[in-house]
């Protein structure tokens, strides 16, 4: 199952049936800043840059394992509008690329971790540092 945009808080009933089944994309590079607001959140703690997360979804409100990160700079006069823009593309280029990655099975969950073609995934995804 493949999530985006879909602001509404899962069961845990429902989150536990599809465990390691399903995946989301979330508008900051994880751990930092789950939930709403991000953007305005990145800019007002004078972050230097922001970025997208896709994850596993988990019970924890954007705090499953994260599968891949994209980054983006913030710059000194931006707007929300012009990060999110930014951050909206590195989404577009992403999330088709882990959905393929998902359907092809390469994508796992185990033990709290994301693992792809077997090998566990560090704190940030595939992309950290």
């Amino acid at each position: 199952m493949v999530l985006a945009g879909y602001m509404r808080i899962l069961s845990s009933e429902f989150v536990r049936h599809y465990l390691g089944r399903m995946i989301n994309i979330h508008p900051s590079l994880l751990p930092k800043y789950p939930g709403l607001n991000t953007y305005q959140r990145a800019i007002h703690a004078g972050d230097e840059e922001h970025g997208t997360s896709v994850h596993f979804v988990t019970e924890q409100l954007d705090g499953g394992p994260v599968i891949l990160q994209a980054k983006v700079p913030i710059f000194e006069d931006d707007t929300v509008e012009e990060l999110t823009a930014r951050v909206q593309d590195q989404e577009h280029r992403i999330y088709p690329l882990v959905v393929k990655w998902f359907v092809e099975e390469r994508l796992a969950m185990k033990d709290g971790k994301a693992y792809l073609d077997g090998e566990a995934l560090g704190i940030h995804g595939y992309a950290a540092e």
